[in-house]
């Protein structure tokens, strides 16, 4: 009997598909990608075709080890990572590496299920050559952009900061919108509103109508004025009704998820981030213990962005349907959902792949985040299958004297897939819909209605919001920005960055984010353009259909890339201001330093005029000027006797000797509770005979620093080995990603936007 291979990504599915499959079969899993570009250096040729230099990623030896030595007894090898372009790239570099190309077949579980499994490797396909190239296209071209626009920006700015093809323009969005807000001029308008109820209903069975004409104009009312005259001239008129419109409408069931819905839902109905969804959605689509059956795969494949559903699981859905509601819910035929035209329709839409099983029959079995995001997925395809939710809407209009009043009102008639499932909404949506959502009362043409209360109200117009996670994947996707795969890392890699921050679930652009925002788009107008990246990513779908060749793809781009690398060096100067330089009078930028922005001459390094400064209420920038030092001349210092002076840095006040730079003499200080100014006199450090340095052998000494005691060489500064001590004395090791003395700086991660490590 011949044996076989299959290889997933993750251990969790190969604990669940190990279950369906007999003896004659091993699973192994990669854990994610072996192979990548080195996070050293740039690693593409340039001049030979883009050629990637591809190399084991650190750590991953040992997996790609152990799947070398799994598959020398294997006759069959299936490769069965994510059914996308990064899980095609990782099937084909392992192919590549294990040199199996003779005995290999890609298969792609869209759902970790016993029949589905079964049947994809019954029914194998090849590796996509096509698919690869696409990975390898973006992969390169997020390397080209990262590791070469990304060092400009540590000139410019700070060390540290990144560019990215994708996420460099989801933060010029998060930007403007910020500056829209900013630039905003509230208009200051009015509404009346009337409540009014039937003269044989109590008062709480009362409505209220809003003024919509008056004098047969549209209602326009600009300020109080107005608001009193209209109030004066209809406040004694009878109020009469003059219309009853009555309309039975409905609402379809909405589709099942795709990834970008299931990020927006999940957003706002369980306040999950963009990146803890898909998390969490992983989870669900490997596999979850459920008692005695085992590791179950609870979900379709989470990076989708087609609707469509299979017949098989339609058909579960209606059965469903069929014996837990009465048959009115149930539709004649199935519901179906366009597939818009970019969709990569080989994928079904996110759903539960069992129906039967309900969410709150397995939640012992799952945490409360998996559980609600299970609840969600499974409600909303169930409800896809529904009937419509049909209602009656009722406008009525009633006139007095001169105006005219609105009142609109729903009342559900019949509840259809509402009974499962309501969509969420942003707040403002939401806001407006509960207003419309109100019952009114039976009344004809011609019936008199009695006012309660009449008042004018004052409004102003709203600047656009802010955005949520929700409402960016939703502006990205309408604008063709990255693709389901990518939108959860872009808001995650913004917000790491700290380019945009959090404030009460709205995304905010820092001041970091304003200004490499506004020096990328100096220096690279095209890399920023949304429209051009928008275009980039249908290219990329492209090279995946076979219609456009990755090199000449790269080739295209990189012609007038390059060209922008060489200005770009004059063009990124900095954010400029109207600020004139007071020593040469060229403008003054602004620049980021250890202490944050502050404000330098353009034509540094021949000007190095710089000042700090701060933004107004307006937003506008004002020059803080440094206090001048304050002599001291009852202050003697002690390496030269001339007096000491009275600086500021960053930190704080500090002593420092007036001859400055001939005597670099410097004193920290502090005040006494009287006021009078006390030397905080440097401690002498104390030698540690007990403890030797393993680099040298020289004993350490025992000093302070900003962080707090700690030991170092007494060979400084031939030998500068440092270590963290307790408050006993006492070595303690620094771990991995400490921040503070002797801490090591982890290698930074080579993000999906190809970031140089430092």
């Amino acid at each position: 009997m011949s044996k076989s291979l299959i290889i997933v990504e993750s251990p969790a599915k190969a604990k669940t598909i190990k279950k369906y499959l007999g003896k004659d079969f091993s699973v192994e899993a990669s854990s994610g990608h072996l192979i990548d570009l080195p996070s050293s250096k740039l690693g593409v040729d340039i001049e030979n075709d883009f050629n990637p230099e591809y190399v084991v990623i650190r750590g991953k030896g040992k997996y790609l080890d152990k799947l070398k030595k799994a598959a020398k007894n294997a006759d069959n090898i299936y490769l069965a990572s994510d059914p996308d372009r990064e899980g095609e790239a990782i099937a084909w570099h392992i192919a590549n590496e294990l040199n199996i190309w003779d005995r290999s077949h890609r298969v792609l579980f869209y759902e970790i299920t016993k029949n589905a499994v079964i049947k994809s490797i019954e029914n194998p396909t090849d590796l996509s050559r096509d698919r690869f190239e696409a990975q390898q296209a973006r992969r390169v071209l997020d390397r080209l952009v990262g590791y070469q626009v990304s060092p400009l920006l540590w000139r410019k700015v700070k060390k540290g900061l990144s560019a990215g093809r994708v996420q460099s323009v989801a933060l010029r969005v998060v930007v403007e919108r910020e500056r829209e807000i900013e630039a905003f001029k509230a208009r200051e308008y009015w509404s009346i509103e009337s409540e009014l109820k039937r003269t044989q209903d109590a008062q709480s069975d009362s409505f209220v109508a809003s003024l919509v004409r008056f004098e047969g104009d549209k209602a326009e009312i600009s300020n109080e004025e107005q608001s009193n005259h209209i109030l004066e001239s209809i406040n004694n008129e009878k109020f009469i009704v003059s219309s009853v419109d009555r309309k039975d409408k409905k609402r379809n069931a909405l589709p099942p998820f795709i990834t970008s819905t299931l990020q927006q839902e999940a957003s706002r109905k369980i306040r999950f981030g963009t990146k803890k969804t898909m998390s969490i959605a992983q989870k669900l689509y490997e596999g979850i213990e459920l008692g005695e059956e085992g590791p179950v795969g609870l979900i379709t494949y989470m990076r989708t962005d087609s609707v469509r559903i299979s017949n098989e699981a339609i058909d579960e859905a209606r059965s469903y349907i069929q014996e837990n509601y009465s048959g009115e819910y149930l539709p004649d035929k199935p519901n179906t959902f366009k597939v818009k035209k970019s969709a990569q329709d080989a994928h079904e839409a996110i759903r539960p792949t069992y129906v039967s099983k309900i969410p709150d029959s397995i939640n012992k079995f799952l945490s409360e985040e998996e559980y609600k995001l299970y609840k969600l997925i499974w409600q909303r395809f169930v409800a896809s299958q529904m009937k419509p939710v049909i209602y009656d809407q009722t406008t009525l209009e009633a006139d007095a004297g001169k105006a005219t009043l609105r009142a609109t009102g729903s009342i559900i008639k019949f509840p259809g897939f509402s009974a499962v499932y309501l969509e969420g909404k942003e707040e403002e949506e939401e806001a407006k819909e509960k207003d419309e959502m109100r019952k009114l009362p039976d009344v004809s043409k011609g019936d008199n209605l009695d006012l309660i209360n009449l008042e004018g109200k004052q409004h102003f117009t709203q600047p656009p919001p802010r955005f949520t996670e929700s409402s960016l994947v939703k502006e990205l996707e309408e604008k063709g920005i990255g693709r389901p795969s990518t939108y959860a890392s872009i808001i995650s890699t913004i917000q790491d960055r700290e380019y945009v921050l959090r404030d009460k679930n709205r995304l905010l652009p820092t001041v970091l984010g304003r200004t490499v925002n506004d020096l990328l788009i100096q220096g690279f107008p095209e890399v920023m353009d949304i429209q051009f990246t928008a275009e980039m990513e249908e290219k990329l779908d492209d090279v995946e259909d076979g219609n456009i060749n990755w090199v000449e793809l790269l080739k295209n781009f990189y012609d007038g890339f390059s060209d922008r690398l060489e200005k770009a060096q004059e063009s990124m100067k900095g954010v400029e201001t109207n600020i004139a330089c007071d020593n040469c009078s060229a403008p003054m930028i602004v620049k980021w330093g250890k202490g944050g922005e502050f404000l330098s001459c353009s034509k540094y390094p021949e000007c190095k005029n710089a000042k700090a400064f701060k933004y107004d209420d307006e937003g506008k920038i004002v020059i803080v000027e440094r206090a001048a030092p304050v002599v001291r001349e009852d202050l003697p210092c002690d390496k030269c006797s001339a007096p000491m002076v009275i600086k500021q840095s960053r930190r704080g006040e500090f002593l420092a000797c007036s001859r400055y730079p001939d005597c670099k003499n410097a004193k920290a200080f502090e005040y006494d509770p009287d006021g009078n100014l006390k030397v905080i006199e440097k401690e002498e450090p104390i030698i540690r005979e007990d403890l030797k340095c393993e680099k040298c052998g020289k004993p350490m000494a025992e000093r302070k620093g900003r962080y707090g005691k700690f030991v170092g060489c007494t060979g400084y500064p031939k030998c500068r080995n440092i270590k963290n001590i307790d408050e006993k004395g006492n070595i303690v090791e620094s771990k991995p990603g400490a921040k503070g003395r002797g801490a090591k700086k982890d290698a930074k991660k080579d993000t999906e936007e190809g970031t140089p490590a430092s």
